[in-house]
């Protein structure tokens, strides 16, 4: 086997690994904001509803909300020749269906993909991205993009900045429930104690939910980022020319930069939040990309 494709399949399992865990993580919260509440079943049912629905919402429009927050639009062959023509040719020779093309009005040069599958995804780049990158290094970017896609990437990335983004929620709801809904009450009511337990339970929960999401956000980007660089280079059989487009992006990178969303910085090929100093171990311990300097040296070593 390929070993870019045995990476994928295993990839693929700690995927499934990790959302199981979110799944527990929802539940263990429903259950005990159920013993709170009074009626754990209950809190389970609810947790469950909530989970699915918010699967389904990532799932079916994810995509449309990621193009809309980053103020992107799609372009026609007419509009923008040269950059679809790149997606084009990239998609033919993949024998992949073309993603829609998408452009981002700012000078600041990034890109990203999205959507649920190959059939339905996007690859949107801004117009610094164009203007400062040669056919090569466009190349790269692009083929970059297609396997995050190719690689159901996308798909995972949006359901995962949901999922936290929900569980960050509910654990402070649930906080603020605990201190705020009549904890004196519980002490005096049948089954105080199970409820003052679970008190303790979801006060913990509370406190630790917020960075257990984060860190598998943390864990799908990272591993994610590494393979795409990866396949790409396969694909083209020039890894230099995404090496040369990552040097060139994390150096424009700018502070406070029009495409920087905390909701959407870990979709990009560099993450606008931390733009040159990305390329510093430290300061991207907590990112959700790894270093663009270890990234180059890979594809370089390739």
């Amino acid at each position: 086997m390929d070993p870019i494709y045995g990476r994928i399949a295993s990839n693929k399992r700690k995927t499934f690994f990790l959302f199981l865990l979110y799944a527990v993580l929802f539940g263990a919260i429903g259950y005990f904001v159920g013993i709170y509440i009074g009626d754990p079943i209950l809190g389970i049912v609810l947790a469950a509803i909530v989970f699915v629905i918010l699967l389904l919402v990532s799932i079916y429009g994810g995509q449309g909300v990621v193009t809309s927050m980053a103020g992107a639009r799609e372009v026609s062959k007419q509009q923008e020749p040269f950059l679809y023509n790149t997606v084009e040719g990239l998609s033919i020779a993949a024998g992949r269906p073309m993603p829609k093309v998408y452009i981002i009005e700012t000078e600041v040069p990034n890109a990203f993909a999205a959507g649920r599958n190959p059939q339905n995804s996007i690859i949107a780049v801004t117009r610094g991205l164009m203007n400062r990158l040669n056919r090569q290094e466009l190349e790269g970017v692009i083929a970059h993009e297609m396997a995050h896609i190719n690689n159901y990437d996308v798909l995972l990335a949006t359901v995962a900045i949901v999922l936290a983004g929900t569980i960050v929620f509910i654990s402070v709801i649930a906080r603020r429930a605990v201190f705020f809904g009549g904890l004196g009450r519980s002490r005096d009511s049948k089954g105080g104690q199970g409820q003052l337990i679970a008190i303790a339970v979801i006060i913990f929960l509370a406190i630790l939910a917020p960075i257990f999401a984060q860190l598998l956000k943390f864990a799908i980007s990272r591993q994610r980022e590494y393979l795409a660089d990866a396949t790409a280079a396969d694909f083209t059989g020039y890894p230099e020319g995404l090496a040369s487009a990552l040097e060139k992006i994390t150096n424009y990178q700018v502070k406070d930069s029009p495409i920087e969303n905390s909701a959407l910085n870990g979709l990009y090929i560099v993450n606008p939040a931390l733009g040159a100093r990305s390329t510093n171990r430290a300061s991207a311990l907590f990112s959700t990309h790894p270093p663009a300097a270890e990234r180059i040296k890979r594809l370089r070593a390739m």
